[in-house]
């Protein structure tokens, strides 16, 4: 049989296996969930043998800024309030979060196995945006709840034109609350801001925050069982959103880039969308950093700082993070995540980070039911 076939065949059989493990978790009671999804991810949860061990050029955030370093679980939240509190110095400083964030119910109707209800929410001091509040059939009390930003709401909950990045739908075809949103105010290359003066990720993040309140707030959701998800664009937003509200409980991203990587143009966190926004340089939009088109805004100083992402995957320990890697994240991406696998360790955690791969940015069934099974194990317990 020709090399080529035997591949072609062998991933089939994976797909096909790993789709009849998500049709199964989705009808197997919510008390056997759990265990049921650990078993199709935990093999993601252990460093692959040729990364163990590897810390590359990355800072330890396990060292204080004055080179001090952290030796006991006792340290860690000084630390971490020294990372959380760089970070924001660098972004610019949330105003206080929205104290209450009712969510304006403006049509509803049944689909398949859930209520989908579209709702208008306040997302910042004055500002609304709308999106997809998805609600399980039966739904009990308190059940636990994911967000989902992305370009806009709809492809979240399968109603747009790009297929597999429905994670809303799938997440509530599997028993979760979701709530879809998009870019405030809709062109995520000029973001509106709200007035809050910070660099647009940390915008969003701040969104997600508020966001996350008004999930908490709903009757049929257990506030200490909210997670967030995203992809590509969604899955930077995630990210910050994990790391600089720790209110979520666990955080799964889809191939954003989760370390800078200037070799890549997808991984761009340079761009004034993301990081780069800065009022006195105007950056050309569009391609790698360049002597003609250099690094600007907060980017170009976390660059010269040698800051990286990796601080912010130590934001969210111990709380249950994975990496859904693709063509931007590949499984190199390891040694970034050895450093989350040692804050865990200091503080007495194992197997809460973990990292799929697959050769394309888009998702795939499989990865689409990795995801769906990582919320299933840590939130539905």
């Amino acid at each position: 049989m020709d090399a080529a076939v035997a591949v072609r065949r062998a991933r089939a059989a994976l797909v096909a296996s790993l789709l009849a493990l998500a049709l199964a978790l989705a009808a197997t009671p919510a008390g056997g969930q759990a265990g049921a999804a650990w078993q199709l991810i935990a093999p993601l949860f252990r460093v692959p043998a040729v990364y163990e061990g590897q810390l590359g050029a990355f800072r330890s955030p396990l060292q204080f800024d004055d080179g001090t370093p952290v030796r006991t679980a006792a340290d860690w939240p000084r630390r971490r309030a020294e990372i959380l509190a760089r970070w924001h110095g660098l972004m610019g400083a949330w105003p206080a979060p929205l104290a209450s964030v009712p969510m304006e119910v403006l049509s509803e109707a049944h689909r398949e196995t859930f209520t989908q209800r579209r709702v208008r929410l306040e997302v910042a001091p004055g500002q609304r945006t709308e999106g997809w509040l998805l609600v399980p059939d039966g739904a009990p009390a308190r059940r636990p709840a994911v967000l989902v930003p992305f370009y806009e709401p709809e492809t979240s909950v399968g109603l747009g034109e790009r297929p597999l990045r429905d994670f809303a739908r799938q997440l509530t075809r599997a028993g979760f609350v979701t709530l879809s949103i998009g870019t405030p105010a809709g062109d995520a290359r000029l973001p509106d801001r709200g007035g809050v003066d910070v660099q647009p990720l940390s915008y969003y993040a701040y969104v997600a925050a508020n966001a996350w309140t008004a999930l908490a707030q709903r009757p049929e959701v257990d506030p200490q069982r909210i997670g967030v998800v995203g992809h590509s664009y969604g899955g930077k937003w995630a990210l910050f959103a994990g790391a600089l509200w720790d209110r979520f409980a666990a955080v799964a991203v889809s191939d954003p880039g989760i370390v800078f990587d200037e070799t890549r143009p997808n991984v761009n966190y340079w761009e004034p969308w993301y990081l780069g926004l800065d009022p006195a340089v105007r950056r050309k939009p569009g391609g790698l950093p360049t002597v003609d088109n250099p690094r600007t805004g907060p980017y170009k100083v976390m660059r010269e700082r040698g800051l990286d992402l990796h601080e912010l995957h130590a934001l969210i320990a111990p709380r249950p993070f994975f990496v859904s890697g693709g063509a931007e994240d590949p499984l190199e991406r390891w040694v970034a995540l050895n450093h989350r696998v040692a804050v865990d360790a200091l503080l007495g955690h194992s197997q809460r980070v973990g990292m799929s791969s697959r050769p394309t940015h888009d998702p795939t069934p499989e990865s689409n039911a990795q995801i769906v099974a990582f919320f299933q194990h840590f939130l539905q317990r």
